[in-house]
């Protein structure tokens, strides 16, 4: 994974006052790097800053859909994703009674210890390659 913006820009995003929040961040982070060197068929993913968040983005294969990271209102840290993606109700129906949401936008956390490689990076996976997979069959 290739930064686009300057470390130091990168870096101060994620100083984050509270350290929790700090290390659930960075724990998103490095499973976020884990997850895209595991998916080739995403190519390259760039670390980028928008609204002033750590975001990743597949500029160019494009089979992505942005994710970011970020500390919400209601929880110490968060998982974001586009709100009007399937990505979260895909993922909550996946995985029910898991985790607390932000409507369709957001994976909540609290602590660091709730990040969960193999759950939190099927997400990743497939928010990564949202463009070139089929939807999840859900019930009805």
């Amino acid at each position: 994974m290739k930064p686009a913006c300057s470390p130091a820009e990168i870096e101060a995003a994620f100083a984050v006052p509270d350290p929790l929040a700090r290390e659930g961040l960075l724990r998103l982070r490095q499973l976020i790097v884990k997850t895209a060197s595991e998916t080739p068929e995403a190519g390259r993913v760039e670390e980028v800053l928008r609204w002033g968040q750590p975001s990743y983005i597949t500029p160019e294969t494009k089979t992505g859909s942005t994710i970011r990271l970020g500390v919400p209102k209601d929880a110490r840290f968060a998982l974001f994703v586009h709100c009007q993606s399937r990505l979260i109700p895909e993922f909550a129906a996946a995985f029910p009674a898991w985790d607390r949401f932000e409507g369709t936008r957001a994976v909540l956390f609290n602590d660091p210890a709730e990040v969960e490689p193999i759950r939190h990076g099927w997400l990743i996976k497939r928010a990564l390659t949202y463009r070139i997979r089929p939807p999840l069959k859900m019930p009805a």
